[in-house]
């Protein structure tokens, strides 16, 4: 019988905020915005890295590199949101269903890797400046943000390949608006037990393991601003790390909160609420953080619109 039930499962049914009719327009037109803010703000963050050669350092090539994630990050559960809030529901076959939670899943295990690369390349600038672009050459660079993808590549594979090896049968409404973890856990007919223990054991390693370099990475940044006999030099040194703090405690307080905090009375709607932050609202907010607090981005966008106005009226 549980072989004739896994035959009729080839799609599963997404129900998205189907007990929040009325405010499914403002929604749209919510998530819409958006995810236009994030794509325009992402791309024209590593667009402005690429053309101004004030920002050919490490720090901005990670940056560059977090943009492209959050544009990918975004993508992939975005549209598909907006596809359930248009139709009420969305049928989605198993295939595309285990390919979203895999591209899911490399572009936050990658984010949660390359945020802690990001904080090695802080500690680095600030302890040792007069070394910093020998010790981060661009091979090294490259080295690191490989690790990153393959982090996250290693990942994914893992924890689709488990996911998907368990039996979904009679059921197959995801009460959620995308195929994430916990929804598709309380559809499966078999015994998830053993699948659990490897992702949950994989998922809190990849979380708590970076979480422990960025922390590593800033108390030894705060001892080296220590070492500064100028309370303004630790200040300005000190600020170039706010942006990035900033990031660190958006993506992973919430990655916590959700998939490592205990299991007892948590709810649906409670993830709902927080996978719409750090599916949506993060992404669209990191180059924000990174454009406001920055002088050195802010110099390269006004440089940038400056050349273009001076194009357009030589054009004119």
């Amino acid at each position: 019988m549980a072989k004739n039930n896994l035959t009729t499962i080839t799609r599963f049914v997404l129900m998205g905020f189907n007990d929040l009719p009325k405010w499914e327009v403002p929604l749209f037109l919510v998530f819409l915005s958006f995810y236009l803010v994030t794509i325009l703000g992402n791309l024209g963050m590593i667009i402005l890295i690429q053309v101004d050669v004030q920002l050919h350092t490490p720090m901005y090539f990670f940056l560059s590199h977090l943009s492209v994630l959050d544009a990918c990050y975004t993508s992939v559960i975005t549209p598909q949101i907006l596809a359930t809030l248009a139709k009420d529901r969305l049928m989605i076959s198993y295939g595309q269903c285990a390919a979203q939670f895999f591209f899911f899943t490399i572009c936050a295990a990658t984010e949660c890797f390359l945020l802690s690369v990001m904080a090695y390349d802080r500690y680095v600038a600030i302890s040792n400046p007069l070394l910093y672009t020998v010790a981060m050459s661009p091979r090294r660079c490259w080295c690191l943000v490989a690790g990153a993808y393959g982090g996250g590549l290693f990942g994914a594979i893992l924890r689709t390949t488990c996911t998907f090896s368990l039996i979904f049968c009679e059921n197959n409404q995801i009460n959620f608006f995308f195929c994430d973890l916990p929804p598709l856990l309380k559809l499966a007919c078999s015994d998830t037990t053993n699948v659990e223990i490897i992702i949950v054991f994989f998922g809190n390693f990849v979380i708590l393991a970076n979480a422990l370099v960025i922390l590593i990475s800033y108390l030894l940044i705060i001892k080296a601003v220590m070492r500064m006999k100028s309370s303004g030099g630790r200040v300005k040194t000190f600020s170039t790390c706010v942006s990035h703090l900033t990031a660190v405690a958006l993506f992973f307080g919430t990655l916590i909160f959700m998939y490592i905090r205990s299991s007892s009375g948590k709810s649906l709607e409670e993830d709902k609420v927080v996978s719409v932050f750090y599916t949506v609202v993060i992404p669209m907010l990191n180059p924000l953080i990174y454009s406001l607090r920055n002088k050195d981005v802010k110099a390269a966008f006004r440089k940038a619109t400056g050349r273009f106005q001076v194009s357009q009226i030589l054009h004119n």
